[in-house]
């Protein structure tokens, strides 16, 4: 059985916890890179490292380090929906500032940027290579019904266009490569936790249960579906 690498960055949050643990498990898995801003706990196949999105130059020194062990699945688990102070997300045009709008999509956005401009050269270009950014079913335009959350919808917006431009430029240097948005659905974490209220039936799932959804989905991905916008379930979703 051949072996595999994976890296993870935001392995401190939730979703990406869950993932680095899920990938460490698996028989087929040699080495899963971690990368948070703090160290995570390692295991015998997890190498941590530490990233922050302020400081470009600790993105490229973690992309030098994955050349021992160029990852066949990257997924770039990063991301905000409320800002630093604690204010939620804008429900209206008159709350916009552009400190806080700056701050959104860094984080979601140019942050993810920055990984995939490090990461993507390091790929294998004689296998499938999967690299995979966490957007949000809200980032969907054509899907916005109720408007609102300007800044987040606005960032993740962006993070699909950038993975869409990514893949178009893949395609020219790694045609075996898979660049995609996925959606992970509503995860109990932190991040979605003062957001839940209300939420129909079965629509919440764990962290766990997210991580062994977008797996699933990554498992299946073939090179014709690199620059798409998915589900947690595997369905495509309109940008």
């Amino acid at each position: 059985m051949s072996t595999l690498n994976a890296c993870v960055f935001g392995a401190t949050g939730g979703i990406g916890g869950a993932l680095v643990s899920a990938l460490a498990d698996r028989a087929d898995m040699a080495l899963v890179h971690a990368g948070g801003r703090t160290l995570v706990e390692g295991g015998s196949k997890v190498r941590p490292f530490v990233f922050d999105f302020m400081d470009e130059s600790t993105i490229a020194a973690a992309a030098r380090d994955l050349g021992e062990a160029p990852p066949d699945i990257t997924i770039v688990a990063t991301g905000a929906l409320a800002f630093s102070d604690s204010a939620g997300p804008e429900k209206s045009f008159r709350s916009l500032d552009p400190v806080r709008m700056s701050e959104m999509m860094t984080l979601n956005a140019i942050g993810p940027a920055l990984i995939a401009k490090h990461v993507l050269p390091t790929l294998r270009r004689d296998r499938r290579a999967v690299f995979a950014l966490l957007s949000a079913r809200v980032g969907s335009i054509a899907d916005n019904r109720l408007g609102g959350w300007h800044s987040y919808r606005a960032s993740k917006a962006a993070l699909n266009m950038l993975m869409r431009n990514f893949a178009i430029e893949m395609r020219r240097t790694h045609p075996q490569a898979v660049v995609v948005a996925l959606h992970p659905g509503t995860v109990d974490t932190p991040l979605s936790r003062a957001f839940q209220r209300n939420l129909p039936e079965g629509q919440l799932t764990s962290a766990e249960q997210a991580a062994g959804h977008l797996l699933k989905v990554i498992e299946q991905l073939t090179p014709a579906e690199s620059g798409a916008f998915l589900a947690w379930d595997g369905q495509h979703i309109a940008f």
